[in-house]
């Protein structure tokens, strides 16, 4: 039973990691950037909704809606004034950007809500559902479902819709995609709209949970682990990276020395780099330089 539970926790947590590594992907897919800002996007949005909810009063799921909506404002903003300028530059400078970006983002969070820990009121707090002697709380219920939902949405919308159809010719080649009429810098603004707004979702998911502070982005490194595990141009290889290192991560937590649960993650994407560098899910293609 006890190897249930810690299956259970570790796909609670590998959701989590999936969904900051969701981010990760549809980016790379569209720009062949790696936005290493993407946990504290995530971080972010918990404040955000936090300020819609807590502070402002709204309904839980209309600050949801609310918060949503205004990451995906912020990712365009980004994207506009900060990526679109370092189109054609180095990739390192790019990613340089992106790394500096993450800072710019915990040192604003930490000025203008401090740097206590807030707890956003939401629903799922304090309920607990068990079956056949496994427990879990709805907090850690809403990530699992949250985070299955949004997976069903994501690939209705690539799989039936125009623009989603657009999106990943775009990703796949933009040059032609532009030559047949793929407005293709539209594109790249709605892909990052796209990812703040996951990263918005993955926050308030984990804010019951991990509580809300600057540092909570910090979660995106290890869900830039999950996205190599998975392969880094793989939506799927995301959620499944992102629960391979939540589940390891559990079980080493318990039956291995006390530090070997936090440095799990690392120990993975080692490995995976050594034995399979184009993760699970290989869709990278090589190119020649």
């Amino acid at each position: 039973m006890e190897v249930l539970q810690l299956l259970v926790s570790g796909i609670s947590q590998g959701c989590v990691y999936g969904l900051i590594a969701l981010g990760f992907v549809l980016i790379y897919k569209a720009t062949e950037m790696v936005n290493f800002a993407q946990g504290d996007m995530m971080m972010l949005g918990a404040y955000v909704a936090y300020t819609y909810i807590n502070i402002a009063g709204m309904p839980f799921y209309l600050g949801f809606l609310a918060t949503v909506l205004t990451m995906a404002l912020v990712g365009i903003v980004i994207e506009r004034t900060v990526l679109r300028p370092m189109i054609g530059e180095p990739p390192f400078a790019v990613l340089m950007i992106t790394i500096g970006l993450g800072f710019i983002l915990r040192a604003v969070a930490g000025a203008v809500w401090g740097t206590d820990t807030k707890a956003i009121s939401n629903p799922f707090t304090g309920g607990v559902a068990s079956l056949g002697g496994v427990s879990i709380g709805f907090e850690n219920l809403a990530i699992v479902v949250g985070t299955a939902l949004l997976c069903i949405a994501l690939y209705l919308f690539f799989r039936f819709t125009r623009l989603g159809i657009a999106m990943q010719a775009a990703s796949q080649n933009q040059l032609a995609a532009y030559y047949v009429g793929i407005p293709v810098k539209r594109i790249y603004s709605l892909v990052w709209a796209m990812s703040a707004a996951i990263a918005a979702i993955a926050g308030i998911l984990v804010a019951p949970v991990n509580l809300v502070e600057p540092v909570m982005g910090f979660l995106g490194i290890k869900a830039f682990a999950a996205a190599i595990v998975g392969g880094f141009g793989s939506l799927p290889g995301a959620i499944v990276g992102g629960l391979i290192v939540g589940i390891v991560e559990q079980f080493a937590g318990l039956y291995l020395p006390t530090g070997f649960g936090e440095t799990s993650a690392y120990v993975i994407l080692i490995l995976m780099l050594f034995l399979r560098p184009e993760g699970i899910f290989a869709t990278m293609q090589q190119k020649k330089v």
